[in-house]
Order: C-alpha cells, then structure tokens, then sequence
C-alpha cells in the first residue's frame, strides 16, 4: 500500500487527524506531485524539514490504517456493493420481472451505487 494512490486514500480518511501543515506538505507532496524542493521553499523551510515531515506523516497515516482499518472496510463494502448489484442485474435479466419490480431494483442499485462513484 505504499503508492501515492493509497496515501491519497489515507489522506482522504485520515488527513484531519493531521496538523494543517502537516496537511498541506502531504497534499502537495502526494496529490500535487510536488517536488521536496517546491515544498520546502512555499514552507520556507529546508528540503530535509519537509521530508522528514512527510516520513513521520507517512508513519501516522499507516498507524491510523493499521489500528482503525477505515480504508480497508471502505474499499471491502465497495466491492461488496458491486457483487450485490451484479447479482440484481442477474436476477433482472433471469426472470420475468414486472415493469413495477424492474425499476425497483434499479433504485436499489442505484442507492448503493451512489456512494462508491461508480
């Protein structure tokens, strides 16, 4: 889980955890794609403050994730959801369906859909 992507993810679940800088060096380093140096000089601080900043953020972040699992119950009940609405598209397309039920279950789909930007 070390790619930027993840971080962003942790970032998303658990960057008010964090100081405002703290928050800011992360997004510019990991959802920005900024340089240590860029960082450092909009911080007006050393290249090595920015980079141990983002090291111990790293750590908080992974520690946050490894005691509460926020993003690995997010990412499971996500797919949960998809199994669960292909499953409602199977049993659309197997039986019979009335107009009435038909468009029953698309709300369905539709309400657990909606949070997971499918």
């Amino acid at each position: 889980m070390e790619d930027r992507f993840a971080i962003s993810l942790l970032l998303d679940f658990y960057g008010e955890l964090l100081t405002e800088k703290q928050k800011k060096i992360m997004d510019l380093y990991y959802n920005e794609d900024f340089s240590l140096a860029e960082i450092a000089e909009i911080n007006e601080t050393s290249r090595q403050a920015i980079h141990d900043t983002i090291k111990r953020c790293y750590k908080l972040l992974m520690t946050y994730e490894t005691k509460l699992k926020l993003l690995e119950k997010s990412l499971r009940l996500s797919s949960d959801i998809k199994i669960i609405c292909n499953k409602l598209e199977n049993l659309q397309k197997g039986f019979d369906l009335t107009e009435e039920n038909y468009i029953e279950i698309e709300n369905i789909k539709n309400i657990l859909l909606k949070d997971i930007n499918i």
